[in-house]
């Protein structure tokens, strides 16, 4: 194999072990969603649990930015399992959710909402 070849695939899989999600950035440097809608977290989480304490009626303002079956973590990014069973996406240990009242990327009306919810930062 080229050295070209093999450069570009130990890049490959570097670029794969990180969440899409975490490669695009707002330039104020927000974690967004891979629908680039932005990323938050809530204060009365626990960093570095493995639980998320938003369910119910929270979850439906506040839902969860779930991780599907296959995803594994990787740097800085987690998995944490919720009430009912199922996988949502941590940043840092903090369980990540996005807000139902931010209409269109770039949005972040969610920021400080009852002084406990916060835009994800890398």
């Amino acid at each position: 194999m080229s050295p070209f070849r093999a450069s570009s695939a130990v890049l490959l899989s570097a670029v794969l072990a990180v969440p899409a999600f975490a490669q695009p950035k707002p330039a104020d440097g927000a974690l967004v969603g891979p629908n680039g809608m932005t990323l938050y977290t809530f204060d009365k989480d626990t960093a570095g649990n493995g639980k998320s304490v938003c369910n119910g009626a929270c979850a439906t303002n506040w839902p969860p930015f779930m991780a599907a079956d296959g995803d594994k973590p990787g740097g800085d990014f987690t998995i944490v399992t919720r009430d009912d069973g199922k996988k949502q996406w941590a940043a840092k240990g903090w369980p990540l959710y996005y807000w139902a009242k931010d209409t269109k990327p770039g949005d972040k009306t969610g920021d400080g909402v009852n002084g406990t919810w916060k835009t994800a930062r890398p």
